[in-house]
């Protein structure tokens, strides 16, 4: 009786030893989203973006963009962009008020997928911008954000930045 409560204490003590030194789980997304008025019959667009930071060990940043057209129609089904990007950030701060630094990040070109397709609502990794993971401290704040940069086609007007809604502070 005594080697199965002395077993049944130590594996008891490594479960709650693996609990403390286990990091945290923590995701939190924001939301964004905004429309792109074309030149002519094109359809106007709404694209919306899902920015997530989440931490597992590591500190991850994704962005995922979904967009649709506002009317039921396509008239004019020529070429809408001359280039789509979006740039995903990972980034940290040493207070909740301070500036964010950019830790990690990564451009994604979405240009021929945002051209070939009028609407998109899956979530697949071809519509997803994912920066490289980092190193969590728990001392920091952190959150994960994204800007895309597009050019419209026959506007005449150049790039085009549209700052998105970062996830929420992750600490702790």
């Amino acid at each position: 009786m005594r080697k199965i409560l002395t077993a049944t204490g130590l594996v008891s003590s490594a479960a709650a030893l693996g609990l403390l030194l286990a990091s945290p789980a923590a995701a939190a997304t924001g939301k964004s989203q905004f429309d792109v008025v074309l030149p002519g019959q094109k359809p106007q667009t709404t694209y919306y973006v899902e920015n997530v930071g989440a931490l597992s060990g590591t500190m991850t940043g994704k962005s995922a963009v979904y967009w649709q057209i506002v009317g039921d129609q396509v008239i004019d089904g020529s070429k809408r962009f001359t280039s789509f990007k979006i740039t995903t950030r990972i980034e940290e701060r040493l207070t909740k008020t301070t500036e964010d630094h950019v830790v990690t990040k990564k451009t994604c070109d979405l240009t021929e997928m945002v051209n070939d397709h009028y609407s998109w609502s899956a979530d697949d990794p071809a519509n997803t911008c994912v920066a490289p993971p980092t190193i969590y401290d728990g001392e920091l704040w952190w959150s994960s954000d994204s800007t895309i940069v597009y050019d419209i086609e026959g506007d005449g007007k150049g790039l085009i930045t549209q700052e998105l809604q970062g996830s929420p502070l992750i600490h702790g």
